[in-house]
């Protein structure tokens, strides 16, 4: 991909010899769109990343200091979704999205709406509920390894000085927590930022990101220099990315 994105077309065999050019490059440079739909996507995919870690948190949290006997039940009902098609899941959403959905149909039978809500799908909302749901679980487990390595003398230690539970929990769980929670917010938001299986079941043309226009430029536009320009351009920016957790998760371990 990193080669076509700097081919000028696709005639002739990959082997062949070809002139490397910059075209594509300068053609997704001066496509605003294109860059405003990055920046979306990205904004998109930091909202799904913190929602899923706040959600996360406290399941992590029981789990770790709460569970005891029963943590290996409730560890396999976190982990049961991975036994399932991640397709499934995402079209489940769907239907109970759907005018005709379990949504809809109890809001109707309870009576609080007349007619259904078309809002609920086809939409970016519809986009960041799913990937919250489907997310929920693989954020869940950076946290709780996390926590499951603070040693719980150190509770004691700040309840026999005085410290009451909140106060534990702002001065020792959360700070000794956070290479977890760096951990969960970027292995949700790396993948996140180019997703284009869940936009395309319950996003539709209004809820479209990053990614599925890289997929119509592979499939649709049959247009691979460009789209591999696209997705090196969309690489460069989640290296980055990956590059400032594993910084921020280091520095954080140094100062454990």
């Amino acid at each position: 991909m990193f080669a076509y994105s700097f081919r000028a077309d696709m005639r002739g065999s990959f082997f062949q010899p070809w002139q490397p050019t910059l075209e594509q490059y300068q053609s997704l440079a001066s496509t605003g769109s294109y860059w405003r739909l990055l920046r979306v996507s990205t904004i998109t995919a930091f909202l799904i990343s913190s929602i899923a870690v706040i959600l996360s948190y406290p399941i992590a949290y029981f789990l770790a200091f709460h569970a005891r006997q029963r943590f290996g039940f409730y560890l396999v009902l976190l982990l049961v979704p991975f036994w399932t098609s991640y397709l499934l899941r995402v079209m489940a959403w769907k239907i109970m999205l759907g005018t005709e959905g379990v949504i809809n149909s109890f809001l109707i039978y309870i009576h609080v709406i007349q007619e259904p809500l078309t809002a609920l799908l086809y939409n970016r909302n519809a986009v960041v509920i799913t990937l919250i749901y489907v997310w929920i679980p693989f954020a869940t487990l950076p946290i709780l390894a996390a926590l499951q390595r603070i040693d719980v003398s150190l509770f004691e230690a700040a309840a026999d000085l005085g410290a009451r539970p909140l106060r534990q929990f702002l001065r020792i769980t959360l700070p000794l927590s956070l290479p977890g929670i760096f951990a969960s917010f970027f292995m949700v938001f790396i993948p996140t930022v180019g997703e284009y299986v869940t936009p395309l079941l319950v996003g539709g043309s209004r809820g479209s990101l990053y990614g599925n226009i890289i997929q119509d430029f592979f499939t649709k536009a049959a247009n691979w220099p460009f789209g591999s320009a696209m997705s090196m351009v969309m690489l460069a920016g989640t290296l980055i990315f990956v590059a400032i957790a594993t910084r921020l998760i280091n520095l954080r371990d140094l100062l454990e």
